[in-house]
């Protein structure tokens, strides 16, 4: 991790090192002693150590995290139990129903984790003291005060609840796509296997990317911010707010001005000034978007449009924030103007701008028109008297990307840190260095190893049997399945150690689609299936191993941790499944605009993208799109520049040593860098960015103290807050269809970016004008 801790140190700033040490909470003392039996919960005492000798050799974890702990603080309480599987319940219910607006929104953990603490002092107010005898063992409703660990793991139950299951877009997509039977019980399996077997990954895997202090995991910290914030006592500065009045300030703040985006001003979503000057030009409308074109000029005053795809720029180390818009900058500003008004790949036929399908003449594509309605696979001969399938040319660049962002990661993993995965792997863990929290959590009994294989194993199990027993709904193979799970498993490693130490997470999506176009080629439903169980089971083993390393700060149990996850998982998953089955089966016309009545929010933007990439992966498959069939084949070539790009860079690094900046590039982050679009566009990348850049590298450099104290407790504040207007917002007017008509109620004032430029091409937009 040496290249990481470098470019760390180039950013901080070595002479503002000693700036936030006067907000240390910790206490100087002597080193803990390990007992050398292993304690779930057992204990009375509470351990610091001190800070010189035991700290972090991270700086922000060394300024963020306590470095004391309380073993004997009860986690297996009523409170938690209830508050824990209420609050993964209602995040799953709701994620999952507005997940199919045309404005989806994510109602993030931290929300619940708000709420849950007054909820849980009362519980601990009002509930009796009694203790009862169960098997044998004493319990109470009220073991005392309502504690941090039990905050935690409610906390933990609430973000397995935090999202939509990826796999209910395969049953969405069946029933409402393409318009197939689909048995409940089925998606059931599906969604819950897919959401479990990557747990069995991040068993494997988790000593060397959870013990190790270089493995930060730097989106935990404001986590940790906000859970210091809300349980430890803190001392008022001379003229200054304490952590938590901040914290109450800046949601109060947020949650009135969200307000203005979500409703009385939408515009400020997407604020462009090359559109209000030119509101005539489509070339002007094209460069200035920043929902349909380039952005240039566009910036958002609304946080859910800078942090609801690229996630909280406070919480991204400043290197990573530079390469990502690196990146983006490259693809977007210089690829795609290039290729676009060169006409490559006949460009102007189509919007600059779009993850839309197009056939030949410009128009939207018609599926329906080359697909076998009895075996839900491609008419060949339907496909070859139609259209060939077309993209616009960010779209198709991307895909390229993606394809060079997979064979970077494996190369940048294996040169900068194939080293110390070596020595991790041929030594035991326990021989080598650690920092004080690995330390302080060798007080707990560790979680089993059988535990996450005997899951893993199951869940695989079920998986075939589904595969199998229903595979004219599901299409997939027993081999298909081994075939995705040997991906997942062979990236679930490097993709975490980039996770763990730049805060981004590069994707397996595309790489599945592609492999298994070629190997079971024309059958959209196996080709989501496989992209799912290959894609998010690896993402599901990130996901989890993250949040033990939180667990791993707040010293939580191990075991308590596992159980949490895993239960939490399984609710989730049923819930949004059983969400999703209602909406869908309730709402006639859902997904499709057209059949909508008019104004209706059910138009599922993301269920559309996951659609779009069964016919481009699936249906029509990468032979006739990326392969000797298909029109854009130079797009391989991007594998091979992955694979070199960081050759290049530790060539560089070597040749000039003194150059220290060369040791922040991160060509998996760099090439990676479009993986939001779609959905995310160009004013959500600089609107980011430009948090990010004020608050971890300008604040982050100068006002050390300050964002030691604020910076994270900020950005959950802000994430509550417009999670919780938001919330008010749509029931208090949407339901009722209450909307407001004014230039400023209009999403990014450019509707003429969408507009294609070849000449005698028909508009599919009515208000283009005719090229």
């Amino acid at each position: 991790m040496e290249a990481e801790k470098e470019a760390r140190d180039l950013h901080d700033g070595k002479e503002n090192s000693q700036a936030g040490g006067e907000d240390q909470d910790h206490q100087v003392g002597e080193e803990p002693k390990l007992k050398d039996e292993s304690l779930d919960q057992g204990g009375s005492e509470k351990e610091e150590v001190g800070e010189k000798e035991e700290q972090s050799p991270i700086e922000e974890v060394a300024l963020t995290v306590d470095t004391s702990d309380d073993p004997s603080l009860p986690v297996y309480t009523f409170r938690m139990w209830t508050l824990g599987v209420v609050s993964c319940v209602l995040l799953a219910f709701f994620n999952q129903f507005f997940a199919y607006r045309t404005e989806p929104l994510i109602i993030t953990a931290i929300s619940a984790q708000i709420v849950t603490l007054p909820l849980g002092k009362l519980m601990a107010a009002t509930l009796p003291t009694r203790k009862f005898s169960i098997f044998g063992r004493e319990f109470s409703l009220n073991p005392g005060a309502f504690n941090k660990k039990e905050h935690v793991l409610i906390t933990i139950f609430a973000n397995t609840g935090a999202g939509s299951a990826y796999a209910v877009g395969i049953v969405t997509i069946v029933k409402a796509f393409y318009k197939r039977r689909m048995e409940f019980g089925v998606g059931l399996l599906i969604t819950i296997t897919t959401q479990i077997i990557g747990y069995g990954w991040a068993g494997i895997f988790r000593k060397y990317l959870v013990d190790p202090a270089e493995m930060w995991w730097p989106s935990n910290l404001v986590q940790v911010s906000i859970f210091r914030t809300l349980h430890e006592k803190d001392v008022r500065r001379k003229g200054g707010l304490t952590r938590l009045q901040f914290f109450l300030i800046a949601l109060t703040f947020s949650f009135c001005y969200y307000t203005f985006p979500d409703y009385w001003f939408i515009s400020l979503s997407s604020l462009s000034w090359v559109c209000y000057a030119w509101p005539k030009s489509v070339t002007a409308q094209q460069i200035g978007s920043g929902f349909y074109g380039l952005g240039l000029g566009s910036i958002a005053f609304d946080w859910a449009a800078v942090a609801s795809y690229l996630g909280s720029p406070l919480a991204s180390p400043w290197f990573a924030t530079a390469n990502v818009m690196v990146g983006f900058s490259l693809f977007m500003y210089v690829v795609t103007p290039l290729t676009y008004w060169s006409n490559l790949y006949g460009a102007k036929r189509f919007p600059i701008f779009s993850s839309g399908l197009y056939a030949d003449d410009g128009s939207e594509y018609n599926f329906t028109r080359v697909i076998k309605d009895h075996s839900l696979q491609l008419d060949y001969d339907a496909y070859n008297s139609y259209s060939k399938l077309h993209l616009s040319n960010f779209f198709v660049f991307t895909y390229g990307a993606s394809f060079a962002a997979l064979t970077a990661t494996l190369a940048h993993v294996a040169i900068f840190h194939g080293k110390e995965i070596y020595s991790m792997t041929t030594s035991a863990l326990t021989s080598r260095k650690v920092d004080v929290h690995t330390r302080l959590m060798m007080r707990y009994k560790t979680v089993p190893q059988f535990w996450f294989l005997g899951m893993m194993f199951a869940s695989m199990a079920l998986a075939i049997f589904t595969c199998e027993y229903f595979n004219s709904t599901v299409q997939l193979r027993w081999w298909g399945l081994l075939f995705a799970f040997g991906i997942a498993f062979i990236f679930t490693m490097p993709i975490a150690i980039i996770a763990a130490t730049t805060n981004q997470v590069p994707g397996l999506n595309v790489i599945t689609e592609y492999l298994i176009g070629y190997v079971y080629p024309n059958r959209p439903v196996a080709n989501v299936l496989f992209k799912t169980y290959g894609y998010i089971s690896m993402t599901q083993a990130v996901s989890f191993l993250s949040d033990f390393k939180l667990g791993h700060y707040m010293k939580i149990p191990p075991r308590s941790m596992f159980t949490v996850q895993v239960l939490g998982t399984v609710i989730a998953a049923t819930v949004n499944l059983s969400t999703a089955w209602w909406l869908l089966s309730s709402i006639k016309g859902i997904c499709h605009p057209s059949e909508l009545p008019r104004n209706s929010p059910w138009t599922c933007p993301n269920d559309t993208v996951f659609f779009d990439a069964s016919v481009i992966w699936g249906l029509i498959g990468p032979m006739r799109m990326w392969g000797s069939l298909g029109q854009y084949n130079q797009m391989n070539w991007f594998f091979l520049v992955g694979a070199v790009a960081p050759v290049f860079v530790w060539i560089a690094i070597k040749l000039f040593p003194k150059q220290r900046w060369l040791r922040l590039v991160n060509m998996p982050i760099l090439l990676g860098a479009t993986g939001a679009i779609p959905p995310a566009t160009a004013v959500n990348y600089w609107s980011w960015f430009l948090m990010g850049f004020v608050f971890n590298y300008l604040i982050f450099r100068y006002r050390k103290a300050w964002w030691q104290r604020h910076n994270y407790v900020l950005s959950a504040a802000l994430d509550a807050g417009v999670a919780f207007m938001a919330i008010l917002v749509y029931f208090a007017t949407r339901m009722g269809d209450y909307s407001v008509n004014w230039w400023g109620a209009t999403i990014d004032n450019c509707p003429l970016a969408a507009c294609p430029t070849q000449p005698g091409i028909v508009p599919f937009l009515e208000s283009c004008p005719v090229p």
